[in-house]
């Protein structure tokens, strides 16, 4: 047999053999595609009331990928630095300029000079740094947080963000570093009540107040459910788990098309 020959069956060998490592693992992703997909089933916790602000702080603190450079918005999101694991590594930032924050300080750990953005007190961990204010924000714009978290006044299907304004003409227009935030972190949680206080869903099908942006949302965390949002464009917003409520209950509610992570 000739070298060329040789090298010819091998280049076929190695080809089949290829070909059949490449379908094989085709098979085994699909199979796990098949198999999440098979698992992701939208959860009514019917037996119990809706989430308290601990319960809901826990579960966006849960969410964050280990290891990621956050940025708690002022008010409600600021709790979640307490329910964060020191095992995560997960890097606090503060737009007032802090990278490191830990949780907010109790009784002697009370220094007047170290607080948040919200003016809250808070601990410093190990490797904590301090620097202009003007230096946080270019990490703000400059696409250097992997996610942030933030109220809302509203959250539209398609992922726009309201909470700096309702619109009303007694109201105090109140923007600090949202719009820098909204449109520099890599992900945008909201954190928020379901229903204002006169009953109208915060989550709708469009905005009616004035945007911080524009399909910056990825997901929102409600005392009385979870949503994906953004998903497939303006059709809806997915649920993945509700709380004291059932899904059919919230449609009846809102105007916003909800769909189970199964109907996906």
């Amino acid at each position: 047999m000739t070298v060329d020959a040789e090298r010819a069956m091998t280049t076929d060998a190695e080809r089949a053999m290829t070909t059949d490592a490449e379908r094989a693992m085709t098979t085994d992703a699909e199979r796990a595609m098949t198999t999440d997909a098979e698992r992701a089933m939208t959860t009514e916790h019917l037996e119990r009331g809706p989430r308290t602000k601990d319960e809901l702080a826990r579960a966006v603190a849960a969410d964050i990928p280990a290891g990621s450079y956050v940025n708690l918005g002022i008010g409600q999101p600021t709790t979640v630095a307490d329910h964060l694991s020191p095992a995560a590594g997960v890097v606090l930032h503060t737009e007032n300029g802090m990278l490191n924050m830990g949780r907010a300080a109790h009784g002697d750990e009370i220094d007047g000079d170290l607080i948040n953005a919200g003016k809250i007190p808070v601990t410093e961990l190990p490797g904590s740094s301090y620097f202009h204010h003007a230096d946080s924000f270019a990490m703000m714009r400059g696409g250097h947080l992997d996610v942030c978290v933030l109220g809302a006044f509203q959250v539209s299907s398609s992922g726009d963000l309201a909470n700096w304004h309702t619109g009303a003409a007694d109201a105090i227009p109140a923007v600090g570093g949202a719009m820098d935030l909204a449109i520099g972190a890599k992900s945008v949680f909201v954190m928020m009540t379901l229903f204002a206080k006169d009953g109208s869903a915060k989550l709708v099908p469009a905005c009616t107040y004035p945007l911080t942006g524009v399909g910056c949302v990825s997901r929102v965390y409600t005392d009385l459910g979870t949503f994906l949002v953004g998903v497939g464009g303006s059709d809806g917003v997915v649920v993945t788990e509700t709380f004291g409520v059932s899904v059919d209950d919230l449609q009846a509610r809102m105007d916003v098309p909800l769909r189970r992570l199964d109907r996906v």
